[in-house]
């Protein structure tokens, strides 16, 4: 396994590993990780998208994987799937990943914490998630809201790094503008419910101890996309999430029946919420804007939008991307 990663390449004739590309009758060796890995990947991808089956059942029988009749019959990006399913199953392999490779909250936070928290990492709150400590102050961040079944609600999801959030607790809900010592940006509102997300499926749970992820109901329309949540009066933020990609693609939106605004303004309100990524704002002339990180995210935005959120029939442009200037050198 280790000769996988980096340069390493076998030459099969001399029967050795090498550190050079050149076998010892001067023939050109492959690194060992497109020999053992891509290459096989790549020859059964090809075998079973190009219905060549004879080569796919002697690749099969290596790997050990027993199809039966029926599914011998299928063809191309069928086949291709249910192979891949079979022999590199994406579930298996990334709950393997996690549970292999991923450090426990316990040592993960320790190294962590710093990074994580906004305030000095020597307060009580610091500490408290430094050490993952269920009898500190509690610190949650949520990350995202989930739509509920409930219309218009939402499930406030995220992680509990220190305390324990249980149901009927009272805390300060601390949004991103918020700084220790002023009102702004800040609601102090009990937890309704603590549930625990699993799936599709939700466990209603008296609490949730540090460490694990949890939903809490009752805290939604205090928080917009992320927050931080504490029962500390000198707690400061964690720190927000930073994304890779911005939302550049924009399409403008309206009703089709104009009396339908409210319910469009009502409905984007929502999708702004539920999506991190996204931005819904409205042009000085009055146009309502969607803004996303390609036009695959705006697609999927403009379904939930129509048959979640709004549940109206909307008009769109088509999608543009904005230009911005900067300043390239310094001027004299």
């Amino acid at each position: 396994m280790e000769k996988l990663w980096g340069e390493n390449y076998f030459d099969a004739k001399g029967k050795k590993w090498k550190t050079e590309d050149m076998a010892d009758d001067g023939t050109q060796l492959k690194r060992c990780f497109v020999q053992f890995i891509m290459e096989p990947i790549i020859r059964l991808c090809k075998n079973a998208m190009e219905n060549n089956k004879e080569a796919v059942w002697k690749m099969l029988a290596h790997l050990e994987i027993v199809l039966k009749n029926d599914e011998k019959e299928l063809e191309g990006k069928a086949l291709f799937k249910l192979v891949f399913q079979r022999w590199i199953n994406a579930a298996d392999a990334l709950l393997e990943m996690i549970v292999m490779k991923l450090p426990s909250p316990v040592k993960a936070q320790n190294y962590r914490a710093a990074y994580l928290y906004e305030g000095p990492i020597d307060d009580p709150c610091g500490q408290a998630i430094k050490n993952c400590d269920q009898n500190g102050p509690l610190m949650v961040f949520i990350s995202k809201m989930v739509p509920t079944n409930d219309k218009g609600r939402f499930y406030a999801f995220g992680r509990v790094f220190s305390g324990i959030v249980s149901a009927g607790q009272k805390v300060r809900i601390m949004g991103p503008n918020y700084k220790p010592g002023s009102k702004n940006d800040l609601n102090i509102k009990s937890v309704q419910r603590t549930v625990l997300m699993m799936c599709g499926k939700v466990e209603a749970v008296p609490d949730i101890p540090c460490g694990n992820t949890c939903a809490l109901i009752g805290v939604d329309q205090y928080l917009l996309k992320q927050g931080t949540i504490s029962d500390h009066e000198d707690a400061h933020n964690i720190r927000v999430m930073k994304y890779s990609v911005s939302p550049v693609v924009r399409v403008a939106v309206e009703p089709k029946n104009a009396s339908d605004l409210p319910k469009l303004v009502e409905g984007l309100k929502k999708l702004s919420k539920s999506d991190p990524l996204v931005l819904c704002y409205t042009e000085e002339s009055g146009e309502h804007i969607i803004a996303g990180c390609g036009e695959l995210h705006i697609e999927i935005c403009l379904k939930d939008l129509v048959d979640e959120y709004a549940k109206i029939e909307i008009k769109k442009s088509d999608p543009v991307v904005t230009f911005k200037e900067t300043v390239s050198d310094v001027s004299s």
